[in-house]
């Protein structure tokens, strides 16, 4: 199958479900493939590492989406997302990073586990009340996006009453992340853009007129003393951003980290146990099936990678789902093996856009996972889990589970079950 073919295939709906076949039809072809006359795609973890990492490589900025894009400025959905850090380069990028980056850090990060934690139990509370009977419960609906949800929210100062409206919204808006987007779809971002993009328009005129120590008050006072250092449309952009991004790739993490685990019982039971070897099992789910599957990047200098000339104005999809699993980095990449040395996933970026909340969407899973495993013990899956068509955000639908018996609660990551 040569590139251009394989490409079409990981577009279609087959493809975007499990595109991991179709990234080995890549790579036959080498880490860097040619598809078009400046398209590349990208499959190999150096590649890809590096890539991320050159500073001749950015993302696409107002010319070109002028140029690709006609008409992009009245589309809800894109210009939002163009407006933020995620779509921006130095130095805009680094000066909207700047802003939000004091919320990340390490310090403020561990400080948050005991209410990740307690959030997690609260949820595992409710789902052994709602599958007491042996009633399949959805993990997506009832765990992985309320978990991550709860905590984004609570560092944006989202009143927890609001949070259900989310889901939707970025569902939708998330679209236009995607390779290829249909009309409909399209249509469909853009009412979910409008609706985020309303929603934060009424909470910064609420933090205005009466502050809170959370990081929408900070960015809003940012505004208000320098419109220079963060524009309007910069401020709503990037706390759609904020929110979509705090708990979209959390969530898939939850989603597709749960089933690998349950696929894999001896592994599941020996996390079981040992809570304290979280960290690495966890990046190895993000390695095995990240829940963010490509990125790409436009080329402003001529460069040379996997043995091919890239002119400048080359366009390259850079496939993170695949480097992941490039042999060359990871012998028998299709094995799930969380005492793997070295595991680097790039399932969070590399370089200046590298994901901003990835400690914090890592801290979310390596408290769940245990948690999880040690409460519910006897949790199976209750059907089939239902895919969502999409290939840059990978993750499920719907994931049906029965709980098994009740445990006490409080049986933390960490320590040892309650004794009845």
């Amino acid at each position: 199958m040569d590139p251009a073919d394989a490409l079409a295939l990981l577009l279609s709906p087959q493809g975007r479900v499990d595109p991991y076949p179709t990234y080995e039809k890549l790579r036959a072809h080498g880490p860097v493939v040619q598809a078009g006359p400046v398209f590349y795609a990208v499959t190999g973890y150096a590649e890809v590492d590096e890539i991320l990492r050159d500073p001749r490589f950015g993302v696409m900025d107002d010319d070109l989406r002028d140029q690709f894009l006609p008409g992009w400025r009245e589309s809800p959905a894109v210009a939002s997302i163009s407006r933020s850090m995620l779509r921006t380069n130095p130095p805009d990028h680094s000066r909207m990073r700047r802003l939000a980056a004091g919320a990340f850090t390490p310090r403020r990060i561990a400080a948050m586990r005991d209410v990740v934690m307690a959030q997690a139990d609260e949820l595992i509370d409710a789902m052994l009340e709602r599958g007491r009977d042996g009633e399949p419960v959805d993990f997506m609906a009832d765990f992985a996006y309320p978990l991550p949800v709860g905590v984004i929210c609570a560092l944006l100062g989202v009143p927890a009453a609001d949070r259900p409206l989310f889901r939707r919204w970025a569902a939708d808006l998330t679209g236009v992340l995607e390779p290829e987007i249909t009309p409909e779809e399209l249509a469909n971002a853009d009412r979910g853009a409008a609706e985020l993009r309303g929603y934060f328009t009424e909470l910064v005129e609420a933090r205005r007129r009466a502050p809170a120590d959370d990081l929408t008050t900070a960015l809003v006072q940012v505004h208000d003393s320098d419109g220079e250092r963060l524009s309007g449309d910069e401020l709503l952009s990037n706390l759609v951003i904020l929110l979509v991004a705090g708990f979209e790739t959390t969530t898939n993490l939850l989603g597709n980290g749960l089933v690998v685990l349950l696929g894999h019982p001896r592994a599941a039971a020996a996390l079981r146990g040992h809570p304290e070897f979280a960290a690495d099992y966890v990046d190895e789910l993000l390695r095995y099936d990240s829940p963010v599957q490509l990125t790409s990047r436009m080329s402003t200098a001529p460069a040379r990678y996997g043995g091919l000339e890239l002119p400048a104005g080359s366009w390259l999809m850079l496939m993170l789902g695949a480097a992941n699993r490039d042999p060359r980095r990871y012998p028998e990449p299709a094995r799930f093996d969380p005492w793997r040395p070295q595991i680097h996933p790039l399932s969070f970026g590399a370089g200046p856009h590298y994901c901003l909340g990835a400690g914090l969407a890592r801290l979310e899973a390596q408290v769940a996972f245990p948690l999880l495993l040690r409460r519910l013990p006897g949790m199976a899956l209750a059907g089939e889990p239902e895919r969502r068509v999409r290939l840059t955000l990978r993750g499920y639908a719907t994931l049906p589970v029965t709980v098994g018996e009740r445990t006490d609660r409080g049986t933390r990551a960490g320590a040892a079950p309650a004794t009845p």
